[in-house]
């Protein structure tokens, strides 16, 4: 995931979250299905536009033995960018992988793989309580006593920072502890947001803004995360699962929204409660910081038999 690429993809993604407080308060006295029709029509487009934007992942080609493809794509890249176009294509090694991948028999080897499953294990059960968090914050500031269309706006606009700290922190710091960190403060500043709308308004809003902040933060750090700890035979479908735990806790985020009407607790209690203590389950994953990316499982495996050799002998 390139720096750039990545940035854009959360700038745009942060400025759509920014236009819906904008076409609800010009919508503000219309049926809630004008709203979803102007919500609806970005949507539309993007998808027509899409096909003709996004090419396949060169490296994943590669070690589907597919390099004449491959190469095809990154040619046609190099032909726009001037820093690239003096690469030779000749040179290029990837193993390719020894069995046969397909969707199912990619689920099928994470299950399998005790180390594959371990990691998938923890990067879903983390990503379960940065969804509840990351979903259900937006949806449950009607609960709060501030002003809806100013949280939102508020809110939409926190994402622009936490996308800079991201990559940032992919470049300079360790990704498990910074996951940790983020998803510990998010559940802490969410707890105290219960107990802060007895006080002061504006301090409520205050630790809601961190707290999804920093589970914001943990969204972007889980999916780069995801994509260093899987090699690239399996690492579409753990990313998809990720996102099946992620899109999970943020279905389940408006039940406790809809409760927390009569109790605060219910919802930014628990998602507090939810995210410190789903995200611990990253302790037990191994840091990919200034580590290669694996190709396939084999290689992936060499990695892991290697680690725990020095491990032990340490």
């Amino acid at each position: 995931m390139a720096g750039s690429g990545g940035y854009n993809r959360f700038s745009f993604f942060t400025l759509g979250f920014l236009s819906l407080p904008a076409i609800a308060y010009v919508n503000r006295g219309s049926s809630w299905r004008t709203l979803y029709f102007w919500t609806s029509m970005p949507t539309l487009f993007y998808s027509m536009f899409i096909p003709f934007f996004v090419r396949e992942s060169p490296r994943w080609l590669f070690v589907q033995g597919r390099t004449e493809e491959a190469v095809l794509i990154i040619k046609s890249i190099a032909s726009t960018n001037q820093n690239i176009s003096h690469i030779s294509f000749s040179n290029f090694c990837f193993e390719r992988e020894t069995w046969n991948v397909d969707l199912y028999s990619a689920i099928k080897v994470l299950v399998e793989k005790k180390w594959a499953f371990r990691r998938l294990s923890a990067v879903m059960v983390a990503g379960f309580g940065i969804g509840m968090v990351y979903y259900g914050m937006p949806l449950g500031l009607g609960n709060l006593s501030f002003n809806l269309y100013l949280s939102v706006t508020l809110n939409a606009l926190s994402e622009l920072p936490s996308s800079m700290i991201t990559f940032f922190i992919i470049g300079k710091l360790n990704r498990r502890s910074s996951l940790l960190g983020f998803t510990i403060l998010s559940g802490i500043c969410s707890v105290m947001c219960v107990l802060a709308g007895k006080v002061s308004a504006t301090l409520q809003i205050g630790l809601e803004l961190v707290s999804f902040f920093s589970a914001c933060t943990a969204f972007g750090l889980i999916l780069i995360y995801t994509l260093e700890l899987f090699p690239t035979c399996v690492r579409n479908s753990a990313i998809s699962m990720l996102r099946q735990a992620v899109v999970l806790g943020g279905a389940i985020s408006p039940v406790l929204v809809a409760a927390g009407r009569k109790n605060g607790f219910l919802t930014f209690g628990v998602f507090g409660l939810v995210i410190g203590i789903c995200g611990l389950f990253v302790v037990s994953l191994p840091e990919t910081r200034d580590r290669t990316i694996s190709d396939t499982m084999d290689e992936e495996e060499y990695k892991e038999r290697v680690a725990f050799s020095c491990d032990n002998i340490s």
